[in-house]
């Protein structure tokens, strides 16, 4: 079969796919509790996406099917019970591998104890106001105890931003405005203006669930050492091919183990470590302590959306905290609710952002700490075996699990329904191929520096 028939079969399989609902089951009390997911409708028969938890922690995920007529919530529950007796948790608890898995840090977060610290969250978008409201509504409904939300608004072109921040929330959100495209700018433009011990970044395009900051920045109490934390990222929705694509190949979740990743104790699991930095986690749900980030020089602006690098600032700052000697701890407790991207279009993009993203910000943590290059090389004939391993499992879906467990989304340990595209595989590649030279270009175009270190204490007023 010629290549173009090839492409037109995975366009055809695309289309074929069909929509999940997405809810969430509490099984706290005695009777179980159903919830559509957000913004979602009420669940009826059909194909669901189920979070499980308990005692209002998220401990899986599984996907289910209720027959036409049938109670959805007894149908769920039957099936969350059923997978849980038989050991995985509730359908996705295995971790993200890696690390060391860790119930020490969170044990002491759900303990009575000091209250999480003063925590700034960073917002960065670019005219998309109505996703935006929704995000910080949900940010502005959080049980956190003393919190700020700075939204930074990069390179606008309208004032729909600004003019929705102060006519909707006034006073209780922070509005800077960032002429310079780039994520990685703006994010270093909210850190220089976070005033909190904390600063944590969600994206525009996210509900954050009521617990999310205050599971998040808990973590930097119970453990002084630690200088960075991330948390789970599930799908709002999975109404289009694109959406149920992604999420049945592992989306952004990094499973449901609580994982410390310590550089004085590399894991054996992982033979480029800490260069393998798409393990710990993703930009839309992370948090730094703020003297630690601002000491390794925030961002770097060459990388991110919206400069020719593509993407790779969350994995920079990751690369360069623990590079310090600093922990960064991943918390399944700490949950958004991402909406992904809707289109084969997008799905193409993003295919080759990740890629670029990937070698651009190992060439950029390379360029600005040269003294790693010789723990990257020693590293890099185990690291490419590896990573070749992992490949083959994104584009066959076979991971060698053979336990219970629907392979869907979700069920981020199982075989996928649905293949994974050779061309979005190739465009991913050819990404990876054009990162580093998309990052020198980048770099160029900054002026060759990696920009201001972001110092802080900076208000609201010097930045209109």
């Amino acid at each position: 079969m010629s290549r173009t028939a090839r492409t037109q079969e995975e366009i055809r399989r695309f289309l074929a796919i069909g929509a999940v609902q997405v809810a969430e089951l509490d099984l706290s009390g005695e009777e179980a509790v159903l919830r559509p997911g957000p913004g979602s409708p009420p669940v009826t028969h059909g194909e669901v996406f189920l979070l499980v938890r308990r005692d209002g922690l998220p401990v899986g995920t599984l996907l289910g099917r209720v027959p036409e007529g049938a109670d959805p919530t007894k149908v769920l529950a039957a099936l969350a019970r059923q997978t849980q007796r038989q050991g995985d948790g509730g359908g996705g608890g295995r971790g993200n591998g890696g690390g060391h898995e860790d119930d020490t840090v969170e044990a002491a977060v759900r303990s009575a104890g000091p209250p999480p610290p003063f925590t700034s969250v960073v917002v960065a978008t670019r005219e998309r106001a109505g996703q935006l409201a929704r995000a910080l509504d949900s940010l502005l409904a959080q049980d956190h105890p003393r919190f700020e939300v700075v939204v930074v608004d990069n390179a606008p072109v309208t004032d729909e931003t600004r003019d929705l921040v102060h006519r909707k929330y006034g006073e209780r959100v922070r509005y800077v405005r960032e002429p310079v495209p780039g994520l990685a700018t703006a994010h270093n433009t909210g850190l220089a203006h976070a005033l909190g011990e904390v600063i944590a970044f969600t994206d525009d395009d996210v509900v954050a669930d009521v617990r999310w900051l205050t599971e998040l920045t808990a973590p930097f109490t119970a453990d002084p050492g630690l200088g960075c934390a991330t948390g789970l990222i599930l799908p709002a929705r999975l109404r289009t091919p694109a959406q149920v694509l992604l999420e049945s190949h592992g989306g952004f979740a990094k499973g449901f183990t609580p994982t410390t990743y310590d550089p004085r104790e590399p894991p054996r699991e992982e033979p480029l470590f800490p260069f393998t930095a798409g393990r710990f986690g993703s930009g839309a749900n992370m948090a730094f302590r703020t003297e630690v980030l601002r000491a390794v020089g925030g961002f770097d602006p060459a990388t991110g959306a919206g400069t020719l690098a593509r993407g790779g600032d969350d994995l920079y700052g990751f690369v360069r905290v623990l590079a310090q000697g600093h922990r960064l701890h991943y918390t399944p407790r700490a949950l958004v609710w991402h909406h992904h991207r809707e289109t084969w279009a997008d799905l193409e993009t993003q295919a080759f952002g990740y890629g670029a993203g990937l070698t651009a910000y190992l060439t950029a943590v390379l360029v600005d700490r040269p003294a790693l290059l010789p723990a990257f090389l020693a590293r890099l004939p185990r690291g490419l075996s590896h990573a070749r391993g992992l490949s083959a499992v994104r584009e066959t879906g076979d991971t060698g699990n053979t336990g219970v467990g629907p392979a869907a989304p979700g069920g981020h340990d199982a075989r996928s329904a649905h293949p994974w595209p050779r061309r979005l595989s190739r465009l991913q590649r050819r990404g990876m191929l054009y990162g580093p030279l998309g990052y020198l270009r980048a770099r160029r175009a900054a002026g060759g520096t990696t920009g201001r270190p972001p110092s802080g204490g900076r208000t609201a007023g010097g930045a209109r």
